[in-house]
């Protein structure tokens, strides 16, 4: 995974098996709808599309929706993936979907991880994030069976004003579930999400900040998803705590060549994923996305392959350049590890180029510009 190049291979391959869901969350990306699609990719279809992504160096595989468990040949689909190579894990709803003996059936198979949201420490803030009373619970209840099952757990929590005021109850419990990972992500308003339910610019670097000090003491890793600008904080932070010669010369490499993995501790990635830059989505009817979080179709897996459209697409060929970039992210030193949300730039902007809009950092080449102003 380290010698990747992204430009020709992905990092991560996000497939929404179906849009079909229980639930009825505030942010869904998805707009998830109670009934399955009948246009959604097949099972020999899928099969077809795993060996592609294979092929692509192998990159990690993640199971969404809606609700994967919505598809009754989800286990199949895993089963063909786990046997091929592929790793695979998931992220099911916590609806009455999730029982004791999915979760069996899921080990059976070979799923390395499961990943449950859960946005409050309370059923109060949880179950109206969700649109469902009885989630929080549902999630308690199956959390409770992975444990016994031993399979690692994945929390997923979105940052919004419903839960900001709540961070350090829910830092505590995801340390209490015993959680491998907590994945933070931030709002970005598509589908059903809101920008009223963002939280500020300010707001981000102060939670920034805080997930830094929180990660150095919490037995779990944690990784953000559409906060690019949270690298830059880390590398910032690290930087100041270090007088170590070399390691300030590996934080200027670093800045120069887009790599993070060896030196802001964020896990999984060796430099900054972004939309449609180590990272693709692929939607219930082939349709293929730089992200779930930036809805601009660049192909389809029925008339092209998926190789073709991740490699030779303009729209992800833009997105891999950072000197496309505009505004202060296009001559922000930070920009090739960072190089903001491309999505809220899109939601917000009508421009996946734009700058990142909720990053308050001002680059150092705006500086002086700045203060002759």
């Amino acid at each position: 995974m380290w010698d990747r190049d992204f430009n020709e291979d992905p990092f991560i391959v996000i497939w929404e098996l179906t849009r079909a869901c229980e639930l009825k969350c505030l942010h869904c990306r998805a707009e998830a709808q109670y009934m399955r699609d009948p246009r959604e990719i097949t099972f020999e279809e899928g099969k077809k599309l795993i060996d592609q992504i294979y092929d692509m160096k192998n990159p990690l595989l993640v199971f969404t929706g809606g609700d994967p468990l919505m598809r009754p040949d989800v286990y199949d689909i895993a089963k063909y993936a786990i046997d091929k190579g592929v790793r695979v894990s998931m992220t099911p709803s916590a609806t009455p979907n999730v029982t004791k003996e999915a979760i069996q059936k899921a080990k059976e198979v070979g799923l390395s991880r499961w990943a449950f949201s859960l946005d409050g420490p309370t059923a109060e803030i949880h179950d109206h994030f969700r649109g469902t009373s009885g989630s929080f619970q549902l999630t308690m209840d199956a959390i409770s069976y992975l444990h016994e099952l031993e399979i690692p757990i994945q929390i997923n929590t979105v940052i919004s004003n419903y839960n900001l005021h709540v961070l350090d109850d829910m830092l505590e419990l995801v340390e209490k579930l015993g959680c491998v990972l907590w994945s933070v992500f931030f709002l970005v308003p598509t589908g059903r999400g809101k920008e009223s339910d963002m939280i500020s610019p300010a707001e981000h670097e102060k939670v920034f900040r805080w997930l830094y000090e929180a990660s150095k003491r919490v037995p779990f890793d944690i990784k953000t998803t559409a906060a690019q600008h949270y690298r830059r904080v880390v590398i910032q932070q690290k930087k100041k705590e270090t007088q170590n010669a070399e390691k300030l010369i590996q934080y200027k490499h670093a800045l120069t060549k887009g790599l993070t993995g060896s030196i802001d501790g964020l896990g999984r990635a060796p430099k900054g994923v972004n939309d449609g830059n180590g990272f693709l989505f692929i939607s219930h009817i082939g349709d293929v996305y730089p992200s779930g979080l930036l809805p601009i179709k660049a192909g389809n897996i029925r008339e092209q392959p998926l190789a073709e459209i991740y490699r030779e697409s303009p729209l992800f060929k833009e997105l891999r350049n950072p000197d496309l970039y505009k505004g202060k992210c296009g001559v922000c030193e930070f920009r090739f590890v960072c190089g903001g949300s491309r999505s809220r730039a899109y939601a917000l902007t009508g421009d996946y180029l734009e700058s990142e809009p909720y990053c308050v950092y001002i680059p150092e080449a705006m500086r002086g510009e700045k203060v002759a102003k």
